[in-house]
């Protein structure tokens, strides 16, 4: 047993026992005691932010950039609930986040006092997990537990409640590391063979491929079973490099907000593997008719929640992509007839062929297109990738900017790409700043749009305090354009025309000066309206040792 001490000690104690060097919040009255105590535990760094979105969206970045649980601090309910939208996201994305909340104490229970909430029940529907901790003997036993959920597959953050006067009383916990369980498991062979043999007369295959590829860290696997198979892979759930862009066979990433649009890439198919993922994702699925009345369907993943989710499934296996994709691999390929290889290796050959001539034919758009009004992603995109250095790191919340952004900088190197997802704006920012922290020897840039940009910008600010540089660039169309899209869409399944976009979807009246507002949080900043501008721009931003932005001016004809 540890020597006696206040909890509000021995928790920066366990935080040092698991190695945290960074404590990511806004802090408030119920969590001054434990705050203070920081003052004894220098190898912790306090990363404030200004808003309680903009902490989680840090702590989100770097949890993803590091893949370990990252630990943040809110503000008894009222911080709780400014988080609540990132904690989502984060959920969503399976961020493992430690996530802890101060309240006033146990003796004020019956009181309905000022900022009085049931913490617990606000996170539930956000976390993994969510507790509080009522007596200091065990605050530190449920500290460890709340980095182990947040750090097992399926990972996501945790929520956990530090009543003030809990943290004041003693403890004699000792402060030992957490402890996480292997996850590294393989199905009997008997399953492996089954799935191989419901998988290889498939003369339509698909693979439906998610994060939890990135998570196993199982993507050269992916690719040489989907080579084998000679299916092509799209991904839903996607927000890591699960299969790198620029391989023949990766066919996209299935669409956010539409059933019917998944259904005509999924319905073709009459043998389907699911990895990594579940099925599906969008704001309107549908409800039947996705998967081929005859289709084969086997599902692997690490989330027993995800298989057969929403879908039946033939067969599911509860293991490791990693360990199992090989073994499957291998099934698969004795399992196939000669005809069967050979279509398979005709089905890789041509999507090749098909490959090239489409980098042909953009080649070709690029020589006739780039440079010309009006100023476009594309072009930023296409100069970016002539500049970065290939170990940078890109936060990718552009949306509707994103496709002509990530033409020239294909997301091919797991790590170095993260997409917004969980349907929240404003991680782009934060997210950058985040992932700048994980890792301060490359180069890091955010991008968002300007819709987004405005629920996190104050995020500059916090990477002007500590020094964070990160590059961050605000695609600036001066509309929610994704709304238009969406609506778009819309209209067409309800049989309304076409018309003017409703009101509330315009960003530019008043105009937001992006320059202006990034300058008042201390991070310089220049304007690009022109073609001839991105190429300075992008070699003083670069060039900068410190946090930078680009208000990029896309999309504007006059």
């Amino acid at each position: 047993m540890a020597g006696s001490r206040p909890a509000r000690v021995a928790i920066h104690e366990q935080f040092r026992a698991d190695g945290v060097q960074y404590m990511f919040g806004n802090p408030g009255t119920v969590e001054q005691g434990f705050l203070d105590e920081l003052r004894d535990f220098p190898d912790l760094q306090y990363v404030l932010a200004l808003q309680e979105a903009v902490v989680v969206g840090i702590a989100d970045g770097y949890a993803r950039a590091t893949r370990k649980p990252a630990l943040l601090q809110l503000h008894s309910g009222v911080g709780l609930g400014n988080g609540i939208g990132m904690l989502y996201q984060a959920m969503r994305g399976h961020a493992p986040l430690v996530c802890i909340v101060g309240e006033s104490g146990l003796a004020y229970d019956s009181m309905d006092a000022q900022m009085a909430a049931d913490l617990v029940g606000m996170a539930k529907p956000v976390t993994k997990w969510a507790t509080r901790v009522v007596d200091p003997q065990s605050t530190l036993r449920v500290l460890r537990r709340a980095f182990k959920v947040a750090g097992t597959p399926p990972y996501g953050p945790v929520l956990v409640v530090l009543p003030a006067d809990v943290m004041d009383r003693e403890t004699t916990e000792d402060a030992v590391p957490t402890s996480y369980p292997t996850t590294t498991s393989v199905p009997d062979a008997a399953w492996v063979e089954q799935a191989a043999a419901l998988l290889a007369p498939a003369r339509h295959p698909l693979i439906l491929a998610g994060d939890g590829v990135h998570f196993s860290g199982a993507q050269g696997e992916l690719a040489e079973f989907a080579e084998a198979w000679g299916a092509t892979v799209w991904g839903a759930d996607w927000a890591e490099v699960n299969l790198p862009a620029s391989h023949p066979l990766f066919g996209g990433q299935l669409g956010h907000m539409f059933g019917e649009a998944s259904a005509k890439v999924i319905n073709p198919a009459d043998g389907v593997l699911i990895v990594g993922t579940y099925t599906l994702n969008e704001v309107y699925p549908l409800l039947d008719g996705v998967f081929a009345p005859d289709a084969k369907v086997v599902h692997v993943d690490l989330d027993s929640g995800a298989i057969a989710k929403n879908f039946p499934v033939d067969l599911g296996l509860l293991a490791d992509p990693k360990a199992t994709l090989p073994r499957l691999t291998e099934a698969l390929r004795r399992r196939q007839t000669g005809e069967q290889k050979a279509d398979a290796a005709g089905r890789l050959t041509n999507a090749t062929q098909q490959r090239k001539i489409a980098e042909l034919e953009k080649a070709a758009l690029d020589i006739a297109g780039v440079g010309h009004d009006p100023l476009c992603a594309e072009l930023f995109g296409w100069e970016l990738a002539k500049h970065l250095p290939t170990d940078a790191v890109l936060f990718d919340e552009a949306l509707t900017s994103s496709p002509g952004l990530f033409r020239h900088l294909p997301a091919d190197v797991p790590g170095q790409w993260h997409q917004t997802r969980g349907g929240s704006l404003g991680v782009g920012i934060p997210g950058a700043v985040g992932a700048k922290l994980a890792h301060p020897e490359r180069e890091v840039i955010g991008f968002t749009g300007d819709g987004g940009s405005m629920y996190t910008v104050q995020a500059l600010w916090t990477a002007a305090r500590y020094g964070i540089a990160a590059k961050f660039v605000i695609c600036n169309n001066g509309r929610y354009k994704l709304l238009d899209l969406n609506i778009e869409e819309y209209w067409k399944t309800v049989h309304v025309e076409h018309h003017e976009f409703p009101g509330p979807f315009d960003l530019d009246h008043p105009a937001i000066d992006f320059v202006k507002l990034a300058e008042s949080l201390a991070v310089p900043a220049v304007r690009v309206e022109k073609p001839e501008q991105v190429a300075p721009a992008i070699t003083r931003m670069l060039a900068h040792n410190g946090p930078f932005l680009i208000d990029l001016v896309i999309g504007r004809t006059a």
